[in-house]
């Protein structure tokens, strides 16, 4: 057991795996989060209920937070009743997808209470939440960084230390997800105009993931997720395009032409409009199917027009 008392916000698909795992692992841990079925499964493990995010800051020297945007990161950090008005919190840990301007203002809010913030945005969906083998892009003092590390060593098995400055490990993240976004898009119209073509979808796999087309989707989520057509644990519609809005906002800041970030954020867009912001990122494929009148996956596929 831990002598390290934690608390944890934000219980949602990856955030209430991430805070199962620690208290597994024998952490003293407070949860807070505004919904109430988030919060079954971890106080069913023991964990401690909180009533605010002042609350956990006043029980914990460490709070995580693992939030959806970076306005509610910036309301629990810095609210009136935020992690800033605790009374024990020593170190803080985000865990979230906020950009590098969120995390920089949230550094600085907290430093003013001697709060020693890290910003660590994770990697590997909520299969990599549930089994520990998440990325973390960590940012911030490096002696903070390593005191944290029994801590992140629970949540994942590649922790990157980024370097000293607050937000450096949120524009690694958005990078990041930018490939994975675009990735996923362009697998989704290489698979449907394949199968519209007659290729097998699993034969088309299994070749391009023996090529140089390859990468996390057609190696990982495509044989998962899309062949059986179960569609499961990848991140939200909804959160991928914030994540893609917030690279572009911060590239076009520093100047940086993303001439395929446009399309992708575009795409990303439309499906949001469409209805689907809630359905997983993987399910994207399903708006390109709909153009061509195919689907793709292990049944057989029938032409939809």
């Amino acid at each position: 057991m831990s002598n390290t008392r934690i608390g944890f916000i934000g219980l949602g698909d990856m955030g209430g795996p991430i805070a199962t795992r620690l208290i597994e692992a024998g952490f003293a841990t407070s949860v807070y989060d505004t919904r109430e079925e988030a919060l079954a499964p971890a106080l069913a493990k023991g964990a401690r209920r909180a009533t605010s995010p002042a609350d956990i800051a006043s029980s914990a020297e460490t709070v995580i937070v693992s939030l959806p945007t970076p306005d509610v990161v910036r309301a629990v950090a810095l609210g009136p009743d935020g992690i800033v008005m605790g009374t024990a919190v020593k170190t803080y840990i985000d865990l979230s997808t906020t950009g590098a301007v969120v995390a920089k203002a949230v550094a600085a809010g907290l430093g003013k209470k001697n709060i020693h913030a890290l910003d660590s945005p994770v990697s590997g969906g909520i299969l990599g939440a549930e089994s520990g083998k998440l990325s973390l892009m960590v940012s911030g003092l490096e002696t903070v960084f390593e005191t944290a590390r029994p801590i992140l060593n629970v949540i994942g098995n590649n922790i990157f230390y980024i370097g000293a400055e607050p937000g450096l490990g949120q524009t690694m993240k958005l990078a990041n997800n930018f490939l994975s976004a675009t990735n996923n898009i362009a697998a989704a119209e290489a698979m449907v105009m394949g199968v519209k073509g007659g290729l097998d979808p699993k034969v088309m796999l299994d070749v391009i993931n023996a090529s140089s087309g390859r990468n996390s989707a057609t190696m990982d989520k495509f044989p998962r997720a899309v062949l059986d057509r179960s569609f499961s644990k990848t991140m939200k519609q909804k959160l991928l395009y914030k994540d893609v809005r917030l690279c572009l906002e911060e590239a076009e800041a520093m100047g940086c032409p993303m001439w395929l970030g446009s399309t992708v954020k575009q795409f990303l867009s439309y499906a949001v409009s469409q209805g689907t912001g809630d359905d997983t990122s993987i399910g994207l494929i399903k708006h390109i199917e709909g153009w061509a009148g195919v689907e793709v996956g292990n049944k057989e596929n029938s032409s939809k027009g």
